[in-house]
């Protein structure tokens, strides 16, 4: 079993490559916790053998809670296995379903993360709504009010309000609020959207069991996707995150994919942590 730190855009994890571990990768929430306090990260990504896929990954958020999906995280993942192969091209087995990636030019990686969620019963929500404009609002501050977000699963679920300027919300007062409200029963991811024309979107997420994070890959897609169903933009668009600059595509086959950097920092010795 090895692991590495690396990030996708300023998104950090911890990939742990457990496929020559009998009995597959198994972490508590203290084993969890532990990690995290040794090397700060956003998720811990596990590989395991599969019999069929190249590999089989799992998320951890940085509160212990496994989840299904993490778009910057699986092209760490992708970009890990590829170093130690000659493949172009490979397949995760996920939570979320069979995910597919590539190795594009310059060491970028992407990802295939398969068609949005988008009905409510599928982000999921606690009762029935249109998810292209929820009835929701939160309070901000001094009385203004964010209203109205988009509603997308990709295989976690993302709340995407639009907002004229992303840098001026408190969202460490609202993203937990947002993240822990009764409309969303399994907590949701909350993304903040500046739309800067058609085909660019300067975007903030605070992520469920995470907090507010340099990047994230699965609330880029589903901000392209809120923004697409909304008339603000076509079906690919550069997001620009904190940490850097992602890539995401919203194919004719319902298929939406994530492209951008990933950065290997360096091996970690987990011995005496797990």
């Amino acid at each position: 079993m090895k692991a590495f730190a690396m990030n996708g855009a300023g998104n950090a994890f911890i990939v742990i490559d457990a496929r020559d571990r009998r009995g597959g990768l198994h972490l508590s929430r203290q084993q969890v916790a532990n990690l995290h306090a040794h090397h700060p990260f956003d998720q811990i990504m596990g590989l395991e053998d599969h019999n069929v896929a190249d590999a089989h990954l799992r998320v951890w958020n940085a509160d212990g809670g496994e989840v299904g999906a993490c778009g910057n995280g699986t092209r760490a993942a992708a970009w890990l296995i590829f170093e130690d192969t000659s493949q172009s091209r490979l397949t995760l087995a996920s939570k979320g379903g069979v995910l597919g990636a590539r190795r594009l030019e310059g060491g970028t990686v992407e990802v295939d993360l398969g068609q949005p969620r988008l009905r409510w019963q599928e982000i999921p929500l606690a009762r029935p709504m249109d998810t292209v404009q929820l009835d929701y609002s939160v309070a901000l501050p001094g009385g203004a009010v964010l209203e109205g977000p988009g509603a997308v699963s990709m295989g976690n679920p993302h709340a995407v309000f639009f907002v004229d300027d992303v840098t001026a919300l408190p969202l460490a007062e609202i993203g937990p609020k947002i993240e822990h409200d009764p409309l969303f029963p399994e907590r949701v991811n909350a993304g903040f959207a500046q739309t800067i024309d058609r085909q660019t979107i300067r975007l903030k997420v605070w992520e469920r069991g995470a907090g507010l994070t340099l990047a994230c890959g699965t609330g880029a897609c589903a901000a392209l996707v809120a923004a697409n169903r909304r008339g603000l933009t076509g079906r690919e668009a550069a997001i620009i995150a904190d940490g850097g600059e992602l890539s995401a595509r919203w194919d004719a086959d319902g298929h939406v994919h994530l492209s951008g950097p990933v950065e290997m920092e360096g091996a970690l010795d987990l011995t005496g942590i797990l």
